[in-house]
């Protein structure tokens, strides 16, 4: 009757590891430290920080890595509400955050990922059809997008993923996520040269708080 509060929800996050042309990968470190600078500076209620992992930069041979982010996140029966899969990823050739609106079913990968695999135009999922098929995130990425540009960060919204290990993690767990009823989201960061580590700590934590606000 109105007191129930705040809704639950849980958000995981992953970042990965560096690879070709990325020595330090500035998702592996927010990674890293999010849960103790989130631990200092709080969550509004509700909202629960989950599992933080840096996965490989990889496709088809990281891909059980991935699923097992995906499947322990919801194995406890006992967690009630919403379950978000938020993945950090790098642009490199950026200097803004961007909020990624879709995934498409297509692997094709400028350079080899970090165990040598290098697929052109292969489907991700070979069920789900041909290498045109999108999957788009239920998360409300405009509302997210406002509540981000009105706290000053530099962010737009994208429809382009790429076709490199982004775009194939970003398909998988948008997959997932759709079979169980959960959400998926993926976000690209620049390099800390561009947006220094602080100002990006600070981003992310403003993007948890935004997609709890909107769920």
């Amino acid at each position: 009757m109105g007191s129930e509060g705040p809704k639950a929800i849980t958000i995981h996050v992953t970042g990965f590891k560096k690879f070709l042309g990325v020595s330090e990968n500035p998702t592996e470190k927010i990674a890293n430290n999010l849960k103790s600078y989130v631990e200092k500076r709080g969550l509004p209620s509700g909202l629960s920080l989950g599992s933080c992992t840096v996965l490989e930069t990889a496709g088809e041979g990281a891909k059980s890595q991935l699923y097992e982010v995906l499947e322990s996140s919801v194995v406890d029966k006992s967690t009630n509400g919403t379950v978000v899969w938020l993945h950090l990823g790098v642009n490199n050739g950026s200097a803004k955050f961007a909020i990624e609106r879709q995934a498409v079913n297509e692997a094709h990968f400028r350079c080899p990922d970090q165990l040598g695999w290098q697929p052109q135009r292969l489907p991700i999922v070979a069920e789900d059809g041909n290498i045109l098929k999108a999957k788009e995130t239920s998360c409300s990425t405009e509302s997210i997008f406002k509540s981000l540009k009105s706290k000053g960060f530099d962010v737009v919204l994208s429809d382009d993923a790429g076709r490199f290990v982004c775009n194939y993690v970003y398909y998988h767990s948008l997959r997932f996520a759709e079979q169980k009823g959960h959400k998926s989201l993926f976000v690209h960061v620049p390099l800390f040269s561009k947006i220094d580590e602080d100002t990006q700590m600070q981003f992310v934590v403003a993007l948890l708080e935004a997609i709890a606000a909107t769920c």
